[in-house]
């Protein structure tokens, strides 16, 4: 997709753990973060600094207070963060390793024997969500709203004893009490109709299917899901940032609204991924810088 105006806009790539990363970033320049944390629980990436296989579900929270202080910091005075999180079951624990498999927006969490350690009691949601955006509210954030996600293609489940998971939960909080929010880039046709009759303010429960990506066996959020993030939360030719890149959606979704975009993402293989996906969608407009 050609930028509409002709300007090549910049991509960042930042390898390594987010944390150190984002301090080469410099205060008040960013005016949106979208992002979606790894699943706490799920999956061993390969690399000391990972975030995901804390302890408990508590010190999970605690290093994503402590990321997205940083967020804070270099996000401006009128700067959003657009948050998607998954949810945890307590699991049975026992010899296995500690990770599960998720399906659904759901990871299991394998408590190695010790559910009383941490008050969980088996099959226990563990409301991982919650607990961070409440967190997060404590650490000085706005919790503005809780968008939901609801997912009309889930991933069908064998369980007998709930409903099939067809949501995930995206957390839109701000820095201050006032904060850029465009509420007309996102609005939505009145009454489901077409773009000829009246819009109306965009709704809380935003309707996106399930999407794969060939490139990727990690699971990555849908373009159509973070475009409304972006578009209501950075105007054109600024700058959002994620600092969990994986495959580089924010990027892209970024790249193709006239905006730049910073991913911090732990794993080489995923930040080669994400340059060589943004590259094959514009490689004129769009000037692309891994470091």
């Amino acid at each position: 997709m050609e930028s509409a105006k002709g300007i090549i806009f910049m991509i960042m790539i930042l390898e390594g753990d987010c944390l150190n990363r984002m301090k080469e970033i410099p205060d008040k320049s960013i005016n949106c973060c979208v992002t979606s944390p790894p699943y706490f629980g799920l999956r061993d990436y390969g690399h000391a600094d990972q975030i995901g296989l804390e302890n408990s579900p508590q010190d999970f929270v605690d290093k994503l207070v402590e990321v997205f202080r940083e967020v804070r910091r270099v996000l401006r005075d009128d700067g959003t963060l657009w948050l998607n999180l998954g949810d945890t079951y307590a699991g049975s624990g026992g010899a296995g390793n500690q990770f599960g498999q998720i399906q659904n927006g759901l990871a299991i969490y394998k408590q190695k024997g010790r559910p009383k350690d941490i008050g969980l009691k088996p099959k226990d949601l563990i409301g991982i969500p919650w607990r961070v955006a409440f967190a997060l509210q404590a650490d000085g954030w706005y919790l503005r709203q809780d968008i939901i996600w609801h997912k009309p293609n889930p991933m069908p489940e064998s369980v007998t004893d709930r409903c099939t998971k067809a949501h995930e939960y995206i957390f839109l909080l701000s820095k201050n009490e006032r904060y850029y929010f465009d509420s007309n880039a996102i609005k939505e046709p009145a009454n489901g109709q077409d773009a000829a009759n009246t819009f109306r303010n965009k709704r809380s429960v935003w309707h996106v299917n399930l999407q794969s990506y060939s490139g990727a066996h990690f699971a990555t959020f849908p373009p159509t899901l973070i475009m409304p993030c972006i578009l209501a939360g950075c105007p054109e030719g600024g700058t959002v940032l994620d600092p969990f890149g994986g495959a580089g959606t924010t990027g892209l979704v970024a790249h193709q609204n006239d905006r730049n975009a910073i991913l911090c993402e732990l794993n080489p293989e995923y930040c080669d991924l994400a340059y060589r996906r943004i590259q094959d969608q514009d490689p004129m407009f769009c000037e692309i810088i891994r470091k």
